[in-house]
């Protein structure tokens, strides 16, 4: 291995269908994107920072899908659950929420814990951290023995009230840590009231903790001496070291990177509201940020309340490796089902299933000898056999199912834009739409119709986005504490609350690496209207009280001055500030762009010739008019009729409706 200085940055995320991978050197960018490997994701990740890098050094960036997949599949660690006597089945009982009311045989939800590896221990600590039982010594060695007995490998360790008096918890955490158990304690994971969600997330984090370890293991045995850091769900990257013990906070890592670097490249095209579309070989996640990238802790993932901050991201199960079929009614469903990286879209030459992607190319909105940069090619023959067999079955023309596979695909993300928009109160016609993903561009023009969106801003290298966000990201660490406190209180009051939460960030920035200046604290206050049970955050500065009514006129269209307030929780965000590299993402051509080829496409029920236009090839400033195809080494963009195109002086697509 050489030994030189890391001035290399290297952004590697992992999907469900291809990892992508960003190397900056200097003001030089390269990429690379290769299938992802399901079975042990490590593998593309340690494949493509071989081809990237050789022997030489970077900054390592990894946005993984380890701990989601973990979750969702249910293949966590076996987890016990340590709670106080009487509170054994907080995580059984939830809050009787059923995501299908009216469901006549309403499934459960996968348990995080067996009932039989439930241990309740004898002590109780009051809601204001006073001691009404004291945990003596022998109750802890009793509880430690019956832990190792169960065979798990993780201990969800949730005391009652344990964020006001963490006492108890300590005790037995290093009890078991000291028998050789992993731990996540509840008044490190999230230190807030509320028994369930507490109890949920910490029970999350101590399933995916050991999964998450043993894979960053294994790829920073691949990685040798370069340093690793791992993307959050909020945004912020941190040392894998971190990562693996709270796990819980990168499980929306991926679509969390993408987020910031469409927000970074928004900014510096000009555009401050957008609604972020990152479509996929499997999924779909949408965003909407007006101003700033949005942040939420009411995440629902598996069907369990995941409280630490995250981006505030929609996801659906619509991507370009999602399935189509016809029901037993004869109805076309499309997804959640996916074909992933294996066995594929039936054009990748293994797969079966008709998918999105073989949709794309039976219409002609694929190119198969320029999929990847030629990398990889497309079997046309395949793609229209399937799609024929599955017409048959459907007694539909192939080329109207083919259309129809698209239609019920884009519906549902469709959808999914109204929700973080419309359903939020606001109008997507005064945002723009900002499309990656590899699959983003090829629906872009027809979802901006549906909602009456006016403009599109397509980036360069569109495909690798999550990864460009990856090495664009800041180094984050979040904290909370709920502290219940109802009147008036003074600034001064509120400051020395903050301070142990203070003291905390410094020290963990500090290990990140971020010092002095470097680093900023950003505080906020979860508060409602005494009586109430939800909560608005604004950010704590003179002035508060005020904020707070007009967040809540903003949300809910009325306020009471005269009610009295309370707070609940205070919420601290330690930011340091990121690499900031400054990327070259495209190369300045001149003259006027000419297509490289044409390609007979379906639009609407009719077969026209378009020409296609390699996107390397296209000058700043210069202007195309729909319908064309734009091809890229990591997308295929649609320009639909009566939209056009223009180059910026990012290198972006801005794509706008024709007035001509």
């Amino acid at each position: 291995m050489k030994k030189q200085p890391e001035t290399s940055l290297l952004g590697v995320d992992t999907g469900g269908t291809f990892t992508d991978l960003i190397l900056v050197t200097g003001s030089k960018v390269r990429t690379h994107k290769l299938p992802s490997t399901p079975d042990d994701p490590s593998r593309a990740v340690l494949e493509g920072i071989a081809f990237l890098l050789g022997e030489d050094q970077a900054l390592v960036f990894h946005g993984s899908t380890v701990a989601t997949n973990a979750l969702l599949e249910g293949t966590g660690a076996p987890v016990a659950l340590v709670t106080t006597q009487g509170f054994g089945d907080v995580l059984h009982i939830g809050r009787q929420q059923r995501p299908r009311l009216y469901a006549l045989h309403p499934e459960d939800r996968r348990s995080l814990v067996a009932r039989e590896h439930v241990v309740e221990v004898r002590e109780r600590i009051e809601a204001d951290g006073s001691v009404a039982e004291p945990l003596d010594e022998e109750e802890i060695r009793r509880v430690v023995k019956q832990l190792k007995a169960c065979n798990c490998d993780s201990v969800a360790l949730c005391l009652l009230h344990a964020y006001a008096n963490p006492d108890h918890e300590q005790r037995l955490q290093k009890a078991l840590e000291d028998a050789g158990l992993q731990v996540s304690a509840s008044h490190r994971v999230l230190p807030e009231y509320r028994e369930f969600e507490r109890a949920s997330t910490t029970a999350v984090n101590a399933a995916v903790s050991p999964v998450m370890t043993r894979y960053l293991d294994r790829l920073q045995k691949g990685l040798e001496h370069r340093t690793l850091r791992i993307m959050q769900s909020n945004g912020g990257a941190i040392h894998a070291e971190t990562a693996g013990s709270e796990a819980v906070r990168t499980i929306l890592s991926g679509p969390a990177a993408g987020m910031v670097g469409a927000y970074v490249t928004a900014r510096a095209a000009g555009f401050e509201r957008i609604i972020t579309f990152d479509m996929g070989g499997t999924s779909t996640d949408v965003g909407l940020c007006d101003g700033e990238v949005p942040v939420t802790s009411e995440t629902m993932l598996a069907g369990w309340p995941v409280k630490v901050p995250m981006i505030d991201i929609h996801t659906v199960g619509a991507g370009g490796g999602s399935i189509a079929r016809v029901d037993v009614g004869g109805a076309l469903r499309v997804g959640p089902q996916s074909a992933g990286a294996d066995p594929g879209p039936v054009c990748y030459g293994k797969g079966c299933d008709v998918t999105v992607t073989d949709a794309n190319l039976y219409l002609g909105r694929l190119l198969p000898d320029r999929f990847l940069g030629g990398r990889m090619h497309l079997d046309e023959h395949r793609c229209r056999h399937a799609m024929e067999q599955l017409a048959e079955g459907a007694k539909l023309p192939a080329r109207r199912l083919a259309e129809g596979v698209l239609e019920v695909a884009e519906a549902t993300m469709a959808g999914a834009l109204r929700v973080v928009s419309v359903a939020k109160g606001y109008d997507p016609r005064d945002f723009t739409l900002l499309p990656f993903g590899g699959a983003g561009g090829l629906h872009v023009c027809s979802l901006a119709d549906k909602l009456g969106i006016p403009s599109a801003l397509i980036p360069a290298h569109p495909g690798l986005l999550s990864a460009v966000g990856l090495v664009l990201a800041d180094v984050i660490r979040d904290y909370s504490l709920s502290v219940l406190r109802a009147g008036e209180s003074s600034m001064a009051s509120l400051e020395a609350l903050f301070a142990p939460l203070e003291e905390r960030a410094r020290r963990d920035m500090a290990a990140e690496g971020v010092t002095g200046g470097a680093l900023r604290l950003e505080r906020a206050l979860d508060m409602r209207y005494r009586g109430q049970s939800f909560e608005v955050t604004v950010p704590l500065q003179e002035g508060f009280r005020a904020t707070f009514h007009d967040r809540y006129q903003d949300l809910y269209g009325y306020h009471d001055k005269d009610r009295e307030l309370e707070i609940v929780t205070l919420r601290l965000r330690a930011v340091g500030g990121g690499p900031q590299p400054d990327l070259n993402l495209g190369s300045a051509m001149h003259g006027t762009p000419q297509p490289v080829a044409t390609r007979q496409v379906v639009w609407n029920g009719s077969e026209t010739t378009w020409p296609v236009y390699q996107r390397s090839d296209l000058p700043v400033d210069s202007m195309l008019h729909g319908p064309a195809l734009i091809v890229e080494e990591t997308s295929t963009h649609v320009l639909a009729p009566d939209w056009q195109a223009r180059v910026d002086g990012g290198f972006n697509l801005l794509l706008e409706r024709d007035q001509a």
